[in-house]
């Protein structure tokens, strides 16, 4: 693997008022083959009329990487474990498709984040002035 991409856009929910975008995690291996690893990831975000003109590229990216894990830790988890379960759930994913990966490996690798045209067309911008999704 040489690379996690996550590619981010607009979920049919949002509006004027709401962010709302789903994220689609994935492996990039060093053939060019892009290989799912969390499909199930998003989230929504309700705020005044220029919710999207007060949100930047970065936020979303910020969101992006936070979202696709490792989660918070919750009850008597550390970060550590938390951390620990996510990479080894994602080398899980991979070996279900006959893909060997060491998670400290693949916790290592760069992670792009990749924002849709349509979610770039919003950010950034008045909604009276951006084209809704």
């Amino acid at each position: 693997m040489i690379r996690l991409v996550t590619f981010v856009d607009v979920d049919d929910a949002a509006d004027a008022r709401q962010i709302s975008v789903s994220a689609r995690h994935e492996a990039v291996l060093e053939d060019g083959r892009q290989v799912l690893l969390l499909d199930d990831r998003g989230w929504s975000e309700s705020g005044p009329p220029n919710i999207w003109a007060m949100t930047s590229v970065e936020d979303i990216v910020g969101t992006t990487r936070t979202v696709v894990g490792p989660d918070e830790p919750f009850g008597e988890r550390s970060h550590e474990d938390m951390e620990a379960d996510h990479w080894a759930q994602l080398t899980g994913v991979l070996r279900q498709q006959g893909i060997v990966a060491d998670a400290l490996d693949l916790k290592r690798l760069p992670h792009d984040v990749v924002l849709s045209e349509r979610l770039r067309a919003l950010v950034g911008h008045d909604p009276g002035d951006a084209v809704q999704p």
